[in-house]
C-alpha cells in the first residue's frame, strides 16, 4: 500500500467512486472547509484588533495590506505550485498562516504590540495566499478523476458557503469570549486542523502534456502559461468570460445593494437578508453541481445561467418590496453559483495539468485583482446617474460575459467528462 500522499496511478477496472463520497476527495474537503474557516475567523480577529488598536483610518489600511501582495504575486504563485505540485505548496502555505496567526494570538495575549505587527501578519498572509490560493486551485485535479471535478467544484461551493456564514460569528464568538488574542487563537487551530488531513490525502497520477523544450526558468514558465492561456481555443474566451461575470456581480453586491437598502428603508436587517437570499441560491447551485456531478452541454449550460442572471440583476432595483428583492436575490445566486461553478469546473478539466496552477493564478486574479475595480466605478456611476444605473450596467457587463461564451465555438460546445 503506496504512503499518504504518494503519487498512485488507479486501475482501469476500478469501479469510480463519485466525489462525494469518496474518503479521499472528503478529507480533502474537511481540510479545505478548516483552512477557510481559519481565514474567515482570522478576518474577524484581525479587523477587530486593527479598531482596536488605532483610528478606523488605520484599521482600514491594515485589512487592506494583504491585498497588494496577493495581487503582485499570484501569477508567481501559480509558477511555485505548477513546479513543486500543488499538495506541498497548500501544506506548506498553512502551515506558515497558522504558525504566523498563533505567533500573533501569542503577542497580542501578553502585550500591545501594536499596529505594526497587525500589518506585518497581513503582509505575511497576503503573500502566502498568493502561493496558497492557485495550488489550492491546482490540487482538485490530483484527488480524483476528471469525470469527478464538476463534483468538487460543488463540494468546494458548499465548503466556502459553509465557511462564510459559519465563520463571521466564530470568529465573534472568539473575540466576545477572551477578545482579538482568543480569536487569534482560534483562527490559527482551525488552519491547523487541516495540515495533517492534507498530509493524508493520496494523490493520483494526471496526464500531462509535452512541456515546451529548452532550459526551464520561473520567467519562462509564467511566458509559458500566459501563451498557453492565451492560445487555448476553451481557457481564452473562459477567462474573458469569468472576468465579465465578476465585474458584473462585484459592484452590485458590495456597492449597490447598501444604497438600494437605504433608498428603500429596509436598513441593515434588509441587507442581511438580500445576502441571505443569494447565498442560499449559490448554496443550491453547489448542491445541485456535487450531487449530480455532470451537466450536459456545459458551455451552454454556463451561458444559460449568466444570461437570466444578468436579467435577474437589472430587475432588483424594480423589486416592490424586501421579499421580493430576497427572491430576486436567491435566483441571483442560483445562477450566478451554477455559471461560476460549471465555469471552474471546465477550467479544471479542459487545462493541461501541468499548467494548471498558473491557470488558476490567472483566474484568481481576474476575480480578485480585477473585479474589485467595480466598486469605485460603481460608486462613481451611482453618483452620476443613480442607484439603478449599476445594477443595468452589471447586468450588461455581465450578459456580456454570456454572450462571449455563445461565440466561442469550442467553449461553447465544452463538456465535462461523464
Amino acid at each position: 500500500m503506496p504512503a499518504p500522499g504518494t503519487l498512485t496511478q488507479a486501475a482501469p477496472a476500478r469501479a469510480v467512486i463519485p466525489a462525494h463520497r469518496d474518503g479521499n476527495v472528503l478529507r480533502w474537503l474537511v481540510a479545505y472547509t478548516a483552512s477557510m474557516l481559519g481565514d474567515s475567523v482570522y478576518y474577524i480577529a484581525l479587523s477587530w484588533a486593527a479598531v482596536q488598536g488605532g483610528s478606523p483610518a488605520q484599521a482600514g489600511v491594515v485589512t487592506a495590506v494583504s491585498a497588494l501582495p496577493r495581487a503582485l504575486l499570484m501569477l508567481g504563485g501559480g509558477v511555485v505550485a505548477d513546479r513543486l505540485g500543488p499538495r506541498r505548496v497548500v501544506i506548506g502555505s498553512d502551515a506558515v498562516r497558522c504558525a504566523a496567526v498563533l505567533a500573533v494570538a501569542a503577542l497580542v495575549f501578553t502585550a500591545d504590540p501594536g499596529l505594526w505587527l497587525l500589518a506585518v501578519l497581513a503582509l505575511v498572509f497576503g503573500t502566502v495566499d498568493a502561493l496558497f490560493l492557485p495550488a489550492v486551485g491546482a490540487l482538485p485535479a490530483r484527488i480524483t478523476g476528471r469525470d469527478q471535478l464538476a463534483r468538487v467544484q460543488g463540494l468546494r461551493g458548499l465548503a466556502i458557503r459553509f465557511a462564510s456564514v459559519v465563520g463571521a460569528p466564530l470568529g465573534g464568538l472568539g473575540v466576545a469570549a477572551g477578545g482579538a488574542a482568543t480569536a487569534f487563537a482560534l483562527a490559527g487551530v482551525l488552519i491547523a486542523v487541516s495540515v495533517p488531513l492534507l498530509v493524508s490525502v493520496r494523490m493520483r497520477e494526471v496526464p500531462r502534456g509535452e512541456a515546451p523544450a529548452g532550459k526551464a526558468t520561473a520567467w519562462r514558465d509564467l511566458r509559458d502559461g500566459l501563451r498557453y492561456i492565451r492560445g487555448h481555443r476553451v481557457l481564452g474566451p473562459l477567462m474573458l468570460a469569468i472576468a465579465l461575470g465578476d465585474l458584473g456581480f462585484v459592484g452590485p453586491l458590495n456597492v449597490g445593494l447598501t444604497l438600494l437598502a437605504d433608498e428603500r428603508g429596509w436598513g441593515a436587517p434588509g441587507v442581511g437578508w438580500v445576502l441571505a437570499g443569494f447565498g442560499t441560491g449559490a448554496g443550491a447551485a453547489a448542491l445541485l453541481l456535487a450531487v449530480r456531478g455532470h451537466l450536459p452541454r456545459a458551455g451552454y449550460v454556463a451561458a444559460g445561467a449568466i444570461l437570466p442572471g444578468a436579467v435577474a440583476i437589472g430587475l432588483l432595483p424594480q423589486a416592490p418590496g424586501l421579499v421580493t428583492a430576497v427572491a430576486d436575490a436567491a435566483l441571483i445566486g442560483l445562477l450566478a453559483g451554477l455559471s461560476g461553478a460549471v465555469c471552474g469546473a471546465l477550467l479544471q478539466t479542459t487545462a493541461d495539468p501541468a499548467y494548471l496552477g498558473r491557470v488558476s493564478s490567472v483566474a484568481g486574479i481576474v476575480s480578485l485583482g480585477l473585479a474589485p475595480l467595480s466598486m469605485p466605478v460603481s460608486a462613481a456611476a451611482i453618483g452620476a446617474w443613480g442607484t439603478g444605473s449599476v445594477f443595468a450596467a452589471s447586468a450588461m457587463v455581465c450578459g456580456l460575459g454570456g454572450i462571449v461564451i455563445l461565440c466561442a465555438p469550442a467553449l461553447r460546445r465544452a463538456e465535462l467528462p461523464r
